[in-house]
This record gives structure tokens, C-alpha cells and sequence, in this order.
């Protein structure tokens, strides 16, 4: 297949699925497994590296206006009520250190699983049933006509009319709503599930903080828009350490000497397509997401995951057989 647009489809399978509950990880390595790209060549390695860098990149663009608030409110935060182990930024950098420091000691093991599919499909199996589980557990749920005020000119439903939906002011609940009132024991549990997602490719990084923020009792929104703050340094400090050890030390995953990375023009021209691709979807798919979690909940994506794990682990198999 032609290199650009080998470029544009792995551009859009990084830019899709870096910040869904799915496993970016998962996808890529599927992806060029099916396209038969030599994993074991340094220049891949090296482009899989840049175009996850401009998927993240994103973020700071779509959270531009929030990043500099938070920044420029720090300590006390923007109601004086926090501090400096409670703010937003102070929070968002514990639980990156609570994630880098085990995933850091176990980078060997991860550097195995990176190579099994069975690692993968599991992972996307099991955390497709573990996201569906806590969603409907945790997750807001649409209100019940009991628990909430009947719209005026609505009918009574024994009369066997129709009964309009709610639409006054949001019904208070309990739940951490903001990521400005979220708590030093909610960032530290998000952190230490979130090292499952590097100990396990396919369990998604992305999945592993919703689903960890629901738990600790934040809604959907707060969970998700935490996560996307906490890629930031943790994809950051991921990126530099991998391009160190693939790029500066020519070392796989799995411990292999890995040749020099050469760049032409043809291959710096790849290299940029992928970049812009997947900094351009991964906008689009966090703008979207952020919409359809403040309306739905995560049951679709559980069920792709079910569907991809279980494909995951078929392929495997049969590779073995």
C-alpha cells in the first residue's frame, strides 16, 4: 500500500480512538498487523510516537480557555476554596505520578504484553464488560417520571396520554459535578487505576478514568474531562520516554536493537501527513465526545469493546492454529 495513505489511515485510527474508552494501543497495533507493517523497524516505531504526540496535542487547544483559568487561579482556585494539594492542576499531577511511577518499574512486562494479542483482546473484553457494569451502576441515569416534576400541560399517563420530558433545572445529586471539586483521594484512585491501562494494552487509558472517576463518585462529564486533563502529562512523559528509547537507544519493547532511525523527504512527508490526520480527528472526536457523554451514557462503547475483545482473541487463536 502506498505510504501516504497508509499515513492517513493510521492518522485516523489514532486520531478515533486516543481519547475513546477503546484503546488507541490496541487499534494501532491491530491495524498494523493487518497491514503488515514491520513492527520491528525503527522508522514506524518512531511514527506511531509523533502522530499519538498529535492527537495530544489537541487537548490544549480544545481546553485552552479551562487550562489558562486553572493556571491563572492556582492556588486557591476560582471560588478561593482550594489548595495547593486540592487544585485542578495540583490534582491532574498527583495522579500522573501515582500512574508513572508503577508503570515505570513494570516497563518490561509492559513491553511483553505489547507484543500479545491475547494481552489485547482480553483486556478490551474484560474492560468492556467493567465499563459496562460500572456505567449502569454509577453512571446518571435517565430520571424516572416519579423522581421528576411532570412538564406543564402534561397528561397523566392513566389517562393513556403521552407525558412530556422534564425540562426545568437540573436536579442537584451528590456527585462530584466539576473537576474543581474534585478531592485528593478521588485524583489518587483515578492515578492507580489508570496504571492498569499501561500494564495492559487494550484496557485504554481513557476507560480505565471514567470508569475509575464514576466509582469515586463524579459524573460522567467530571470523569471524562479529568481524564482528558490527566492525558496530558501522562501521554507527554510517554512520548518523550518512548521516543528516547526507540529513537535515541534503538530499543523495542521488547528489549531488541532496533536500527537507526533514516529520514528523507519522502518519509518526513509521511511522518507530517499522519501528524496533522490525527491532530485534526482527534479534535473533532473530543469535541463530539464531550457532547454525547453529557447526553449518553458509555453502554455503545462497552459493547464495541465486548465485540473487539472477543474478535481479538479469535484472530489469536487462530494465528496459533
Amino acid at each position: 500500500m502506498n505510504d501516504y495513505l497508509l499515513s492517513v489511515i493510521f492518522g485516523i485510527v489514532e486520531g478515533l480512538t486516543e481519547f475513546l474508552p477503546v484503546s488507541s494501543t490496541a487499534h494501532l497495533r491491530i491495524s498494523e498487523a493487518l497491514l503488515h507493517v514491520d513492527l520491528k523497524d525503527g522508522y514506524w516505531k518512531m511514527y506511531t510516537i509523533v502522530i499519538q504526540l498529535g492527537a495530544v496535542l489537541c487537548l490544549p487547544v480544545y481546553f485552552r480557555s479551562r487550562i489558562a483559568k486553572f493556571l491563572s487561579t492556582f492556588p486557591k482556585g476560582e471560588r478561593g476554596d482550594r489548595t495547593i494539594l486540592t487544585h485542578p492542576v495540583s490534582l491532574t499531577m498527583i495522579a500522573f505520578v501515582v500512574t508513572a511511577i508503577p508503570a515505570f518499574l513494570l516497563s518490561k512486562v509492559i513491553g511483553k504484553n505489547l507484543e500479545s494479542l491475547y494481552v489485547m483482546g482480553a483486556a478490551l473484553l474484560i474492560g468492556g464488560v467493567a465499563m459496562w457494569v460500572i456505567d449502569a451502576m454509577f453512571g446518571e441515569h435517565a430520571r424516572t417520571l416519579a423522581a421528576e416534576p411532570l412538564a406543564i400541560g402534561a397528561t397523566t399517563a392513566a389517562a393513556g396520554a403521552r407525558v412530556l420530558p422534564y425540562e426545568g433545572p437540573p436536579i442537584p445529586t451528590n456527585k462530584t459535578e466539576r473537576v474543581e471539586d474534585m478531592t485528593l483521594l478521588q485524583a489518587i484512585w483515578i492515578g492507580a487505576v489508570q496504571v492498569l491501562s499501561a500494564v495492559f494494552p487494550g484496557t485504554s487509558r481513557s476507560m480505565s478514568t471514567i470508569a475509575a472517576g464514576q466509582t469515586a463518585g463524579m459524573t460522567r462529564a467530571a470523569a471524562l474531562e479529568f481524564s482528558f486533563f490527566l492525558s496530558l502529562p501522562t501521554m507527554a512523559a510517554a512520548t518523550v520516554y518512548d521516543f528516547y528509547k526507540t529513537v535515541i537507544k534503538h530499543k523495542g519493547e521488547g528489549g531488541q536493537t532496533l536500527p537507526p532511525v533514516t529520514l528523507d523527504t519522502h518519509r518526513w512527508i509521511v511522518l507530517a501527513i499522519g501528524f496533522v490526520v490525527s491532530f485534526f480527528v482527534a479534535l473533532l472526536v473530543v469535541h463530539w465526545f464531550m457532547a454525547w457523554v453529557r447526553r449518553r451514557g458509555f453502554t455503545p462503547f462497552a459493547i464495541y469493546r465486548i465485540i473487539a475483545g472477543v474478535g481479538v482473541l479469535a484472530w489469536a487463536w487462530s494465528l496459533h492454529h
